[in-house]
């Protein structure tokens, strides 16, 4: 591999991250104005660049995402979030997924 495609592929990179970071705050306004479809499309894009670029969608984000129907979870409107035996549990209401995730890291 080549110094400048390394340094091409770097900067790609970069560009990736930002713009994922920039669909990601669209997707978290339009959810709170109340259009959702319009923030299941800017994260179905966000995801495509995520996956054409190789870069993991950091964890903050990744949390308000559907593992199953990749739509955008808010709390209260199509999303709900309970606590139980140590585990935050958010079910999706437009897919009926339920995800488990433990609320204190083993140690």
């Amino acid at each position: 591999m080549s110094r400048v495609y390394a340094k091409r592929k770097k900067q790609y990179k970069t560009i990736a991250t930002h713009r994922i970071h920039t669909l990601m705050t669209l997707a978290e306004t339009a959810a709170l104005q109340g259009h959702l479809s319009y923030a299941n499309r800017y994260v179905s894009l966000a995801r495509k660049i995520a996956m054409r670029y190789l870069i993991p969608i950091p964890l903050e984000y990744k949390r308000n995402i559907c593992k199953h129907c990749y739509a955008y979870l808010l709390p209260g409107q199509n999303a709900h979030i309970r606590l139980h035996r140590g585990k935050i549990i958010t079910k999706c209401q437009t897919c009926h997924h339920i995800r488990r995730l433990p609320l204190h890291h083993k140690k």
